[in-house]
């Protein structure tokens, strides 16, 4: 079985695939590993390094594309300048990879029309035996440490307190909202930068968590009793519910030098967090970094990919934080797919079991049609 790595197309992405680490791993499989050149170039992995870990260069992407059994990729197929990705895939291939199907699910009636099995790597359910394929919550990590640093470089002032002969400088104040994978690790990252960190989350239960990494948990007075569903993720709540968080962040927030914002509901628009009037009322020279803005953002004023600026606050709206660390980035989604495929492949092929959650979870299209019932309805809904 030929395994493709292509160079991702997609602007502003800089991480690969699979690293040399990972073709070495799947020559176990007794599968072949081809790479289109320069493909780890932007994440620090050189060709000559996947060469000596025994996979081929591939100088045409195209051509690659089209004779490979199983593509591996980071970002969804995109348009190039040879076409479409998913025009270029053979029918009965195989594609693995973040796919966004709840907010692209026309990604996915494409592959199905193109005969293509697909799996999503965000549809990799939340169970133990899946925590090594978890490549949402790999990718989460490095989002919340690079958030952390692009507030601190942007800030204006000192993390840490200090003890100087010029005085006493007050530490920082951070505010975290949202204590997923990526919540916690910017509570932890601005704790070790030395800044007084608080952190809110509708889900009570994740207060030991917070305070785990050194965090002090907001309680804020709101009945958040269902708040979790069954797959660990925070539950969207009502308008009145949300009107009323907004106030009482809103007072937070006015308080604090930094705050980032990380709370997402799949398939759905991020929800509204702070309102334009919270900007407004924090100090001059604050930093807001809104980690949803890709989903529209918590914060009213943000835009993907780009600062505004309100009243001298910085609002910033990256949209692929975990591209700007692209070596460790790919380091750990390669090792994510390598489990994921030591689970999909025997003897150098491809077997699906359908009763196993670990495959039937994430398989997104399959045999012409879309796999997943809630994206098909997605897709049907928009065509009727």
């Amino acid at each position: 079985m030929l395994i493709a790595v292509p160079k991702e197309k997609t602007p502003r992405e800089r991480r690969v695939a699979l690293t040399p680490d990972g073709v070495k791993a799947l020559a176990k499989l007794d599968c072949e590993v081809a790479v289109e050149a320069g493909a780890g170039f932007e994440a620090g992995f050189y060709d000559s390094e996947y060469e000596a870990a025994g996979a081929r260069i591939e100088a045409n992407g195209a051509s690659l594309l089209g004779s490979a059994d199983l593509v591996l990729k980071v970002s969804p197929p995109t348009d190039t300048e040879t076409g479409h990705e998913i025009d270029q895939l053979k029918q009965g291939a195989t594609f693995v990879g973040f796919l966004r199907p709840l907010d692209e699910p026309d990604v996915a009636s494409r592959l199905a029309k193109q005969g293509v099995t697909s799996f999503s790597m965000e549809l990799i359910p939340r169970i133990t035996r899946a925590q090594s394929m978890d490549a949402l919550s790999s990718q989460a990590t490095v989002m919340g440490y690079q958030a952390v640093l692009l507030a601190a470089e942007s800030l204006g002032k000192f993390f840490p307190m200090l003890v100087t002969a010029a005085g006493t400088i007050p530490p920082a104040r951070v505010l975290v909202v949202g204590a997923g994978v990526a919540g916690l690790q910017a509570v932890a990252t601005a704790k070790r930068l030395g800044a007084v960190v608080e952190a809110y989350d509708t889900r009570s239960a994740v207060k030991e968590q917070i305070e785990s990494v050194g965090g002090r948990f907001v309680e804020l007075d709101l009945d958040t009793g269902d708040s979790e569903d069954s797959g660990g993720y925070a539950k969207a709540q009502t308008e009145e519910f949300y009107v009323k968080q907004r106030e009482l962040l809103g007072e937070v927030a006015k308080k604090c030098d930094v705050v980032i914002t990380t709370a997402l509901v799949p398939g759905i628009p991020a929800p509204r967090l702070l309102e334009e009037s919270a900007i407004k009322g924090m100090k001059h020279g604050s930093v807001v970094v809104d980690l949803a803005a890709a989903n529209g953002g918590n914060v009213a004023v943000s835009q993907a990919d780009e600062l505004v600026v309100v009243r001298g606050v910085k609002v910033f709206g990256p949209t692929n934080l975990a591209s700007a660390v692209p070596f460790n980035a790919s380091q750990m989604y390669s090792r994510n797919l390598v489990t994921f495929l030591t689970h999909l492949v025997s003897e150098g092929k491809i077997e699906l079991d359908l009763d196993d959650e670990l495959t039937s979870g994430p398989l997104l299209t399959h045999e012409g049609r879309i796999a997943n019932e809630r994206v098909a309805g997605l897709v049907d809904g928009g065509n009727s």
